[in-house]
């Protein structure tokens, strides 16, 4: 093979291309070409809201420019990848400027002050929009071509590993690497093992996703382990969306059921960190508890996002080693697992290297947290993650995932799974916060 052939996969291949869209944003933030990426307002009765700061009944802030900036920029980033992958600019353009339309849509949803409460994110609606899109009128093919799901995932994934910083894990120590590292890793051997063998699910790639969504923190595990298992789109918009309205239900009633039944506040926050799929519900879950409840549960939760990269990485190995090997082939040597990889996952640790150990000792906590984290990574993140949930929405129908639901066996897996996971979850808080095994850490 040729210099240049070897080199060719860097530029060739949408894997790669996600980990350069991710460190292109990130270095864009760090010199300060882009210091804020939009993020829309909450909204009560009118939605002109979530466009415009109003400070005493003046308007000093427009969000609609930058809005455009965010498109542009957008564009003009993904269409050079899209150019070096050999794909047509000219098919990508229009497709991607309705998809961004479509991912504000569901922002607009999101951010409404009761539909907040309720806790609906904006990848439900994101993902709502798409399905009804694909299952009523149908999705025409130049839509199509520009719902890129796996570039935009991708990308938010690298960005994803810009905010695991490992002095937040040091903030519980002990404690919170107890809850989070080790009912993880167990839950998702339990739940594999009993959605592939006792329920005898046809669809492995189905089941680790439901396992990771489960076990680590929702729509983000779920991505990636799909990503890493090579899974159907069908079978990750049927993941995502039994872990969103679980989210709900379990940011809701956890909180109730804590003070209703008399239980430690901390180790009822560490119990929560460790069980609900969503940072954002944790965060929401554990202010109901108090303040010092609320950062317990946000870093426990914190610690176990860390394990996303891991997961996806373990799940990648396991499946080029064991569920893609042919009976009776060859064992893949470690080059073979490095080709098939998703390259995501190098992108997502090093982003959280480069943050941990550069960027945060050279510009100090404050500003990367706040300037960079806040201002652009975080915030782009989400954007790409709504451009990713419209685009499965579109690319998906519902012929599909009642097939992935037939005898209601995946509905059965996240309730076992969930189930088992609430329980130990709930020893390993009292055993790391309730003094037994480590000093109650606040």
């Amino acid at each position: 093979m040729t210099k240049e052939g070897k080199l060719s996969p860097l530029w060739r291949e949408e894997d790669w291309w996600a980990v350069w869209f991710g460190f292109i944003i990130i270095l864009l933030a760090v010199i300060g070409i882009v210091h804020r990426v939009p993020k829309l307002h909450k909204w009560t009765s009118n939605p002109i809201e979530m466009f415009v700061t109003v400070k005493e009944g003046i308007v000093t802030g427009n969000l609609l420019i930058p809005l455009i900036l965010l498109w542009l920029r957008l564009g003009i980033l993904t269409v050079i990848g899209i150019r070096a992958m050999g794909q047509k600019v000219r098919d990508y353009l229009p497709g991607y400027t309705v998809v961004f339309i479509l991912t504000i849509l569901s922002y607009a949803f999101a951010n409404q002050i009761q539909v907040k409460a309720y806790g609906l994110s904006y990848a439900f609606w994101a993902l709502l929009i798409g399905l009804l899109i694909s299952n009523t009128v149908g999705t025409p093919k130049w839509l199509l071509a520009g719902a890129k799901t796996e570039m935009y995932i991708k990308t938010g994934l690298v960005l994803l590993g810009a905010e695991i910083l490992f002095n937040k894990i040091l903030r519980l120590g002990g404690p919170g690497l107890f809850v989070a590292w080790l009912v993880t890793p167990t839950v998702i051997i339990f739940m594999f093992i009993f959605g592939t063998r006792v329920l005898k699910i046809a669809s492995k790639p189905l089941v680790i996703i439901i396992a990771a969504a489960t076990s680590v923190c929702g729509v983000s595990a779920a991505i990636a382990a799909a990503a890493a298992a090579k899974a159907k789109k069908e079978e990750l918009t049927l993941g995502v969306g039994m872990t969103l309205i679980f989210t709900v239900l379990m940011m809701i009633f956890m909180p109730i059921g804590i003070r209703w039944l008399g239980m430690d506040k901390i180790i009822g926050a560490a119990w929560m960190g460790g069980t609900i799929d969503s940072t954002g519900a944790v965060v929401a879950a554990g202010s109901m508890l108090g303040s010092e409840a609320e950062k317990v549960a946000a870093v426990v939760k914190m610690i176990q996002n860390i394990l996303i990269g891991v997961v996806a990485f373990l799940i990648a190995v396991y499946w080029v080693t064991k569920v893609e090997r042919e009976p009776g082939a060859a064992r893949p040597n470690a080059m073979e697992i490095w080709y098939r990889m998703p390259k995501f996952i190098v992108g997502f640790v090093a982003a959280s290297l480069l943050f941990s150990f550069v960027l945060v000792p050279l510009l100090g906590t404050a500003f990367v947290e706040q300037d960079i984290l806040k201002g652009v990574t975080k915030n782009c993140r989400g954007w790409l993650f709504c451009l990713a949930f419209v685009s499965i929405g579109l690319e998906s129908n519902f012929r599909d995932l009642s097939s992935q639901l037939a005898g209601g066996k995946p509905i059965w897996l996240y309730i076992t799974g969930q189930s088992f996971n609430l329980v130990l979850t709930l020893i390993a808080a009292y055993l790391a916060f309730g003094g037994i095994l480590f000093n109650r850490p606040v």
